[in-house]
């Protein structure tokens, strides 16, 4: 996972300077206008694609309808914006949601209400995740605001209020532009609340504006210089005091990364604490990616029953523990089950601390927290040495007989073996989860799910986005069929983009998460033949290869000829697995969410 937020540390000048906050509070300097008022260049929707290539966006994920066409011909002849067209909006709102986990910051352009709210969900994901994505929406004529007219694409009323309204609590902030007097400021403040806040931010333009000239855009946009984030002073003082007394008592505490290093930029001031105190470090499974697990006291991923081995051992029987970022869901806490105690744990989030129970310190930025607290704390390894005591190194799975049917743990076998700095993995919803987070990532591996939200589908358009912003790495998405089902036309702009990812579609023939939450014949799915489905989307256009395979041997070889002669494809791998060959992670999850699920209504 890049932990990078935009351009909210420093923004990117046209020159490949950097703009950053000026000296002792002052200003940046306004340089003289290169663009003349009244070009075609001075224009709402040349501002706005200037405004995305400035915060590092080159990629903008699209689909075009009657209301955003005007504004899609200015983001085109933006030069350092390339636009790629999905085949649907949800689609294209998962391929910004990847792109902003690679690049850190994504955007999208869809057409009024049935392009906005099929986007919706893509972007409910995004601020679940904390993702600064912008959603831009082509809206209305403008001249039709206020009137009695009922337009197409509506829902029939000529309240044009609807998509606003839906997208008011899934985005930090909403701008309508349907005029250009204040069109300017509407855009740069969406755009900035978004970076600030790391949350996906809604951007409406009327369709009869992009392409008119208005003298606010006369110059080229200065490029943002955001004021950074500061802890309160005595506030930090008093937490980093508190919380080295606190830790420097234990006899074995132990410290675990949550999901929020990412919106906290804290992984660097994690590892800086991890390495000055030689406490045992986890990580905890939606934040894997942010903490390297190539840590000389990396013990794992904390989850509960479903932790790796001697994990949880370590961390339920620690003294003291610190939790950097968590998020304790019912998803994350396997059922609300884990053997956590209150008066044991500091809680560090992004700008607050809780030390035990109590006290509380807010204004705390995690950065500046841990990084301070690295300086005071005392060396501590009992928890490292007590795990390498009891560590017994992980078997490998039975070899298979040739020809005998694939299992779905040799297959993670062979993809561990794949991975490497300049790989990164897409794991989408469901028994992927559990086999990916028994991965080891190599130093400079990326890894990237969608733990909070999960969303079946989520993995296809994110792969899409990762990829095309991650081009120095080989992506490898793993991938249920029934997830697949859901999203699976943009493997055909995949295609188009020149893509080289290896895709591995596990074919188990139903919802197997599900399954083993509750069952019933709603989690069986209707068989696609996969392979002759993508080869139907290749088409002979594009470089795209397709394998299906039953065993052992055939996987070695598809796996040969996608990173050999045919590295330079898209590779489609479709693996054939009984419907019940899970992993035992999941079969104890499972059971443990279905408990939480059905537990009976409190007395009233």
């Amino acid at each position: 996972m890049d932990t990078r937020i935009g351009s909210l540390e420093s923004a990117p000048l046209p020159n490949g300077d950097v703009a950053c906050p000026p000296p002792h509070g002052g200003v940046t300097a306004l340089h003289p206008s290169t663009t003349p008022f009244n070009s075609t260049d001075a224009t709402l929707g040349r501002h706005l694609a200037r405004r995305l290539v400035q915060i590092g966006v080159s990629d903008v994920f699209s689909v075009p309808g009657d209301f955003n066409l005007t504004l899609l011909d200015h983001l085109i002849a933006e030069p350092g914006l390339n636009l790629v067209g999905c085949c649907n909006e949800l689609n294209a709102g998962y391929a910004a949601d990847g792109y902003a986990r690679s690049r850190g910051v994504g955007a999208c352009v869809v057409t009024f209400t049935v392009g906005g709210l099929s986007v919706l969900n893509a972007i409910a994901g995004a601020y679940s995740e904390n993702l600064p994505l912008v959603c831009i929406v082509g809206g209305p004529n403008s001249n039709d605001y206020g009137t009695n007219r009922i337009l197409h694409h509506t829902i029939g009323l000529p309240d044009f209020s609807q998509e606003l309204r839906c997208f008011q609590t899934v985005t930090c902030y909403q701008a309508v532009v349907n005029n250009l007097e204040d069109a300017h400021e509407l855009i740069d403040t969406a755009i900035s609340t978004g970076l600030k806040e790391s949350k996906p931010v809604y951007i409406s333009i009327s369709c009869n504006l992009p392409a008119i000239p208005h003298p606010t855009f006369s110059r080229e946009p200065v490029p943002f210089c955001l004021s950074r984030k500061l802890s309160n002073q005595m506030g930090l003082e008093a937490a980093i005091e508190a919380a080295a007394e606190f830790l420097n008592k234990a006899v074995k505490p132990v410290m675990v990364g949550g999901p929020k290093l990412r919106v906290a930029n804290a992984s660097d001031a994690f590892v800086e604490m991890a390495d000055s105190s030689g406490y045992a470090v986890a990580v905890m499974p939606s934040g894997k990616g942010l903490v390297p697990e190539h840590h000389p006291h990396f013990i794992g991923t904390y989850w509960g029953a479903v932790s790796t081995a001697f994990c949880a051992e370590i961390v339920e029987s620690a003294d003291a523990y610190l939790f950097a970022g968590p998020i304790f869901n019912d998803y994350s806490s396997v059922g609300y089950s884990l053997l956590l105690k209150k008066e044991k744990a500091i809680i560090v989030q992004p700008d607050r601390v809780v030390i035990a129970n109590g006290p509380a310190f807010g204004c705390v930025l995690m950065k500046d927290f841990l990084s301070g607290l690295a300086k005071r704390l005392k060396k501590n390894t009992t928890a490292y040495e007590n795990y390498h005591r009891i560590y017994v190194p992980e078997g490998h799975p039975v070899k298979t007989d040739p020809k005998e049917a694939l299992r779905v743990n040799v297959l993670f076998e062979h993809i561990q073996n794949m991975l490497s700095g300049e790989t990164a993995v897409i794991a989408e919803t469901g028994d992927s989860w559990f086999n990916c987070q028994k991965l080891k990532l190599p130093k400079g591996c990326g890894y990237e799910f969608q733990m909070q939200y999960g969303s079946i589908g989520w993995s296809v358009g994110a792969t899409l986005g990762y990829a095309q912003a991650a081009t120095g790495k080989q992506v490898i998405a793993c991938i249920g069929d029934g997830s697949f089902q859901v999203t699976a036309q943009d493997v055909s702009t995949m295609i188009r983009c020149g893509q080289n990812t290896i895709m591995f579609l596990i074919n188990n023939g139903g919802y197997t998460i599900e399954v083993e939450i509750h069952d019933g014949p709603y989690n069986v799915i209707k068989n696609w033949n996969y392979t002759a489905f993508v080869d139907a989307i290749h088409n002979g256009e594009g470089k795209c290869w397709t394998s299906k395979v039953f065993c052992e041997e055939e996987l070695v070889k598809a796996i040969e000829t996608a990173t050999g002669e045919k590295k330079d494809c898209l590779c489609f791998i479709e693996v054939i697995v009984h419907k019940d060959d899970t992993s035992k992670e999941l079969l104890e999850w499972g059971s443990r969410v279905s408990a939480a699920n059905s537990r009976p209504p409190n007395p009233q």
